[in-house]
């Protein structure tokens, strides 16, 4: 591969790139400034979080797997009762199946949508976990009906059966249902079409083309860049170079021209999204999956809209608040690279005061146990629908 796409394809990519927007802001040349006296208070705020969220600080990564478990119940034993003397690499196609799936139907639900589970009801991101964890259930990802997905049903899906699954109405409605159905026929064509990397056209099968090229042991970022390589072809074409899509990967023009690779900000918050939401069901299949604190942080409105809320960074003109930006506007582009970098700053303090190292303690630890949610607290406190600080205009695949 060109060396340049295998580095705008990695996290190294990401940390270097964002840390020169990052500096372009100290130095006062993009549309925030960055005040660094509050990053300690942010993350006294954080850890506070974390230790309400995991006072034993046994912490899960930062993946989908947790929406499979809210309101108390751990869905996911469901399936591993079904799932009872299945061979381990089975086993874990099953849930990757699930969680490749799951994770694509993830895009923000809106604020007035619900799915009722029994007497319960879940919103957000995890009534969309859980309505796919049940759509999973009920084989509608599968031409069998059975416990799978497969490239053929999954080029079928309609919105319709998304609506359905969902439970959508006029009184409940969900963004993007259209946007939803395209992305699992997306996934549906990308499978069918590899049958060197997806031999029984089953997003899951993913797990074995990683142990036919690295073993049973592999780096977290060697699997993030499976998923950018094999997956790539899933999400909405941006920049194309030599053929490949990259995906979560921008232009700023304060590095370079639109044409010169030393201009693109990398970000693949989806597909490193989707990386940490495969580990689980890959190590407990025997796999050994090592050095997670090498990937980045997520660049999506929760983790930013944290910085921005406890007032870390600040837009100079305000009238950037009432604005509704796209993802490929330089505003966007500045915060997402502002919060990468202030994640790892943040992580960096947590674990300093933890007595841990990042090997110990990963930011992917950090993310799940205390930013995420602490950027949706705060949002909370400030605003009545927990909207993000800064509006957006996305389809889906950014956010």
């Amino acid at each position: 591969m060109n060396k340049e796409i295998d580095y705008l394809l990695s996290p190294k990519a990401i940390r270097e790139r964002t840390k020169k927007i990052y500096d372009l802001t100290l130095e006062g040349k993009t549309s925030f400034e960055i005040d660094e006296s509050k990053l300690q208070e942010t993350a006294d705020f954080v850890l506070e979080v974390i230790k309400d969220n995991y006072p034993s600080l046994e912490i899960p990564f930062h993946s989908r797997w947790g929406h499979f478990k809210v309101g108390n119940t751990n869905r996911v034993t469901q399936i591993d009762e079904k799932l009872e003397g299945v061979d381990p690499l089975e086993k874990a196609r099953t849930k990757l199946d699930l969680v490749i799936t799951s994770v694509l139907l993830d895009a923000g639900a809106g604020p007035t949508w619900s799915f009722k589970e029994g007497d319960k009801e879940f919103n957000r991101s995890e009534g969309l976990g859980v309505a796919s964890f049940h759509m999973f259930l009920n084989g509608d990802f599968s031409n069998q009906k059975c416990l799978s997905a497969d490239g053929k049903r999954l080029e079928s899906i309609s919105a319709d059966d998304i609506r359905k699954a969902f439970q959508v109405s006029d009184d409940n409605p969900l963004v993007g249902l259209d946007g939803r159905a395209s992305l699992l026929k997306s996934l549906g064509n990308c499978v069918s079409s590899k049958p060197e990397i997806f031999k029984d056209a089953r997003p899951g099968n993913i797990i074995d083309h990683m142990i036919e090229t690295h073993g049973k042991s592999f780096k977290a970022q060697d699997l993030l860049k499976a998923v950018l390589l094999h997956f790539g072809d899933i999400w909405p074409s941006r920049i194309n170079y030599e053929g490949i899509n990259l995906g979560d990967v921008w232009n700023h023009p304060l590095l370079g021209e639109k044409d010169d690779l030393d201009s693109l900000v990398p970000f693949h918050k989806l597909s490193q999204w989707l990386t940490y939401s495969l580990v689980e069901p890959i190590v407990e299949a025997g796999v050994e999956i090592t050095d997670a604190h090498e990937m980045t942080g997520l660049a999506e409105y929760r983790n930013g809209g944290l910085f921005i809320d406890k007032e870390v960074i600040r837009l100079k003109d305000t009238a950037l608040y009432e604005k509704a930006h796209l993802p490929d506007s330089e505003v966007i582009i500045e915060w997402r690279a502002l919060t990468i970098q202030l994640l790892d700053k943040t992580a960096e303090i947590i674990t300093k005061n933890l007595g841990l190292s990042s090997k110990e303690f990963p930011l992917a630890k950090v993310l799940e146990g205390g930013t995420w949610w602490a950027g949706r607290r705060v949002a909370k406190e400030k605003r009545a629908d927990s909207s993000p600080p800064l509006k957006l205009d996305s389809d889906g695949t950014v956010f």
